[in-house]
């Protein structure tokens, strides 16, 4: 049930993920390591536009990718290791040089993600332990929902877009 990426390794000397006995390419690497981060962009977007709903949905996102740290999962902890890695490492260099970069503003479009959530189940069918495939499927899903749930507050279930957008991506996820 061990899945990484390739397992860099940090300035440590440590492997930044736990070696694994299945590999994946840097492109289906890349694309499982970011969903999570796509999903709490097109899912913020499904929020009314107050700014304080935004940052609470935002939040909740941020927070629910951070909570997959604690799963069973070692493909999902893998993923928050590479992903806090690419922060700290996209930190550094803004520091270093003053560029800000946005890295995935331009994937938040919904139909974009759903189409990239068809192609990681498929990499997962290939690739993946079922268990964590099943895992990592229903933590996306999850980070959506917290979210959306969050970005709502007190009207909860009172846009009826959140719980489409919810629904195909529990579709694009083979969840349901």
């Amino acid at each position: 049930m061990s899945h990484s990426a390739a397992g860099e390794r940090p300035a440590t000397g440590r492997p930044a993920v736990p070696p694994t006995t299945v590999t994946y390419s840097a492109a289906e690497w890349d694309l499982l390591s970011s969903l999570p981060g796509w999903t709490i962009v097109a899912a913020a977007r499904q929020v009314p536009g107050l700014p304080a709903r935004e940052v609470a949905a935002g939040l909740a996102g941020l927070d629910a990718v951070a909570a997959g740290r604690a799963f069973d999962s070692d493909l999902i902890r893998a993923v928050v290791a590479t992903i806090y890695a690419r922060h700290d490492s996209s930190a550094n260099h803004r520091r270093r040089d003053g560029a800000a970069g946005v890295r995935n503003e331009e994937r938040a479009d919904a139909a974009e993600l759903l189409a990239a959530v068809r192609t990681a189940v498929r990499v997962l069918d290939r690739r993946a332990d079922p268990a964590d495939s099943a895992a990592y499927r229903q933590w996306v899903q999850s980070v959506a929902a917290r979210v959306c749930r969050a970005g709502l507050g007190e009207d909860a279930g009172a846009v009826p877009r959140d719980h489409r957008f919810l629904a195909r991506l529990g579709g694009a996820l083979g969840l349901g």
